[in-house]
């Protein structure tokens, strides 16, 4: 089975699906061309293994014409798409070593997550 992506008018992923195989017909069409008629919407081919357009759709994600890529929505204002990956990345690496980060966009910098055992949170 392969997997297909719906698109609205703005090529934002609204809805992914298990669909016929890429190389099967449906009514002499191919998959892409047939869901796409039937639901009215735009369909593009997805890869679960990200053997086509980069990274596999997700509802959200953009599909850039261009780049002939799924592009995930933009997690922070400051972070850089990384043109080969099409994925985002922090202004500054993650750090290394073995405690946990989250990215603190006001200061811009990442920051250790510390999380209190006695009441279970962060």
């Amino acid at each position: 089975m392969a997997h297909y992506a719906f698109l609205d008018d703005d090529n934002i992923v609204t809805e992914v699906i298990v669909g016929a195989e890429e190389t099967e017909l449906i009514d002499d069409k191919d998959p892409e061309t047939w869901y796409g008629e039937f639901r009215g919407q735009r369909c593009v081919r997805t890869s679960y293994n990200g053997n086509i357009r980069k990274n596999y759709a997700g509802i959200g994600f953009t599909y850039d014409e261009d780049r002939d890529a799924f592009i995930p929505p933009k997690p922070f204002a400051s972070w850089i798409l990384d043109e080969e990956t099409c994925l985002w990345n922090a202004p500054v690496a993650y750090p290394e070593g073995e405690l946990m980060y989250s990215w603190n966009e006001e200061a811009g910098d990442w920051e250790p997550v510390v999380f209190d055992l006695e009441t279970e949170t962060q």
